[in-house]
């Protein structure tokens, strides 16, 4: 695994900070929306650089449908622009897509989008890019709980393991190391299941101007920690290494 060389398996980002980025250069809140997708594109680039097997993004959660209805609607256009411009570039280097999140409040358009992201690159190895499109944590939890409960599993028999399965990307490992930027010290409803043994890393950088820097002096804070996953420091290897591995 990439994490054994002190490079994480799975990376999160909460991408934060465009709207600022934007007015701290007097531009409407869109340009830096615009300005963010072109960071994400060379970030899913420079992780698959570095080995990272896995990426996910906070790309629109639950709570941004509350935003201005102008600038919701335009973010929603953003990502057909977005997959029609980086979609066959992504995918000639090897990038996987999975969208994650609750499709049922987009429009049939846009679902059609993430369909068409997933099939064409699911043959894809190098990376795979988690889109967490209306998502949220809390969200992912209760779709779970729900999914288990349609397939009839047993509440005395429900353990974390079998609710894992169920999460919106329950084939991935957790992530190893969870980055936000734009300086807010908090993960806002996002992977609250997954993230709970991630290291965390915030920089004051703003989303927009994330580059390869910025994502090494993560993949260096990350290597730096000693991960102990809930243990004591003298715990035995074998039990640290059965906690690592899930």
């Amino acid at each position: 695994m990439a994490s054994d060389a002190g490079i994480p398996r799975h990376v999160a980002i909460v991408m934060d900070g465009n709207g600022r980025w934007a007015k701290r250069r007097f531009l409407p809140r869109v340009f830096g929306h615009k300005a963010g997708v072109d960071t994400l594109v060379k970030t899913v680039l420079a992780c698959a650089d570095r080995g990272i097997e896995h990426l996910t993004v906070f790309a629109f959660s639950s709570e941004n449908w509350k935003r201005p209805t102008e600038e919701v609607s335009f973010l929603m256009g953003l990502v057909l622009v977005a997959v029609e411009k980086y979609l066959g570039r992504l995918a000639a280097r090897g990038v996987r897509v999975r969208v994650i999140g609750d499709r049922d409040q987009l429009s049939e358009r846009l679902r059609q989008a993430c369909d068409q992201a997933e099939s064409n690159t699911a043959h894809n190895t190098r990376i795979t890019l988690w889109v967490a499109f209306a998502y949220g944590g809390r969200w992912d939890i209760v779709q779970a709980c729900r999914a288990a409960m349609r397939d009839g599993v047993d509440p005395q028999a429900l353990d974390e393991a079998t609710l894992a399965r169920y999460l919106a990307f329950g084939e991935a490992p957790d992530p190893d190391l969870l980055i936000r930027t734009g300086g807010e010290l908090r993960i806002s409803n996002f992977l609250l299941w997954q993230a709970a043994y991630s290291e965390l890393v915030f920089t004051d950088c703003l989303w927009p101007d994330f580059d390869d820097a910025e994502l090494d002096k993560a993949i260096a804070a990350y290597a730096a920690r000693d991960r102990r996953f809930g243990l004591v420091k003298n715990a035995a290897p074998a039990q640290a290494a059965a906690n690592r591995a899930c």
